[in-house]
């Protein structure tokens, strides 16, 4: 009967949540949240990780045009490579949900400049929403200008999961 209780307990605190203890997702039900989240351009997978290494979940996603190499400037179709931060949300997104990710950051705003250019911005994960080209093409072939796209049931699952203030390193 104790052990009823204290697990009851332990259940009843992670509905709740906390700061890496659990997020509600759109439905209401609590999942577990992420420390970092990790995107394999060449593998074209997006990771969602504990901080002590376990994997939580994995989704194939599609890129830019050009997904080789670091984003150089704004319209170049490429995805950048980094450390970054999830540091917003767009619940109305044409792309149905989105997080932002904080690129650029002052190196690649300096590296950018110096090439007379923009480095750009508005890199998002996000789903497929109304975008038709994406609709059709998602996960088959790299269809954004430069973000992280997954499915709509994907990326409510990834919304829940992962609290603003989230690393997320973006590996070639």
């Amino acid at each position: 009967m104790r052990l009823r209780i204290v697990l009851f307990a332990a259940l009843l605190a992670g509905a709740v949540g906390g700061p890496g203890q659990a997020a509600p997702d759109a439905a209401g039900w609590s999942v577990e949240a992420v420390d970092r989240v990790v995107v394999m351009k060449k593998e074209r997978r997006l990771l969602l990780l504990r901080r002590d290494g376990r994997m939580m979940k994995s989704y194939r996603v599609a890129l830019g045009p050009h997904p080789v190499g670091h984003k150089l400037r704004q319209g170049d179709g490429r995805t950048p490579e980094g450390v970054y931060i999830i540091d917003g949300r767009n619940a109305n997104s044409r792309f149905h949900l989105s997080l932002h990710v904080s690129y650029p950051d002052a190196v690649d705003a300096a590296r950018a400049e110096s090439a007379g250019s923009s480095a750009g911005g508005d890199i998002m994960i996000h789903g497929v929403g109304r975008e038709s080209r994406g609709r059709k093409l998602h996960p088959r072939r790299d269809w954004t200008e430069g973000c992280i796209a997954v499915n709509d049931r994907e990326i409510e699952e990834i919304w829940a999961a992962v609290p603003d203030g989230t690393p997320i390193e973006i590996r070639p």
